[in-house]
């Protein structure tokens, strides 16, 4: 089984445009047309697996730069998700210029860029702040 990608498609393709595009070049397993979370509109992209490799290669080369609906689609073999998730490692601000805070020509002090402190104070009290009026 190898599974397709399906890019730059018309936002009005539907599933069974997709049927009958990539049927001609063998047994389709699977179609799966990606929507927004959020609107549930499609997102221009979807991914057709197909049972046999053969056939996969042959739809690759066959509707590869096609145009349907006005678009040219590119149609290659889909690339694993890269992972996602886990414990984060960096919570702060990065320094913008790669430093480490300090400025290269002497004179930067404890701060860096934009005025954050890259000091860790996460153990000590936090002091009592004065009114401001």
């Amino acid at each position: 089984m190898k599974n397709l990608f399906v890019g730059n498609m018309s936002f009005q393709t539907t599933e069974a445009d997709l049927r009958t595009l990539f049927e001609p070049f063998g047994p389709i397993a699977r179609i799966h047309v990606v929507n927004d979370r959020e609107t549930g509109q499609p997102r221009g992209f979807a991914f057709v697996e197909m049972a046999n490799d053969d056939d996969a290669a042959k739809a690759m080369t066959g509707l590869n730069g096609k145009e349907v609906a006005g678009r040219a689609l590119r149609v290659n073999e889909a690339t694993a998700k890269p992972e996602r998730g886990g414990p984060r490692t960096n919570t702060g601000f990065a320094p913008r210029n790669g430093s480490g805070g300090k400025r290269p020509g002497g004179g930067g002090g404890s701060r860096g860029r934009g005025g954050f402190s890259t000091e860790d104070y996460s153990g000590s009290a936090r002091q009592p702040r004065e009114p401001r009026w």
